[in-house]
């Protein structure tokens, strides 16, 4: 590799680096503006409010229409696990 093909081949890998740090810097900055509603999420998942609201929605008493994901029985858990995978991979990272 001559210099000129080595100083744009890593102007190239600067750029692209400094382009993937500003977008993961703002994914952080969103996923810890919902730390405390993921928190909400979780203890609504595990206790008796989202029980009822499964029930009722395999009852046919919510609106026909309404979006209800968070009622599905693997919609929270799989958020959830994925969110504790990516804890594991950015604590990786910066190894």
């Amino acid at each position: 590799m001559t210099r000129l093909e080595r100083i744009a081949h890593f102007e190239q890998v600067l750029d692209q680096a400094a382009a993937a740090a500003r977008q993961l810097e703002n994914a952080l900055d969103t996923y810890d503006s919902l730390k405390d509603d993921l928190k909400a999420l979780e203890q609504y998942y595990i206790g008796l409010e989202w029980m009822e609201d499964y029930a009722a929605d395999e009852a046919g008493l919510l609106p026909a229409g309404m979006k209800r994901g968070v009622l599905s029985q693997d919609g929270i858990d799989d958020l959830l696990n994925r969110i504790q995978e990516l804890r594991v991979r950015m604590g990786a990272a910066g190894n």
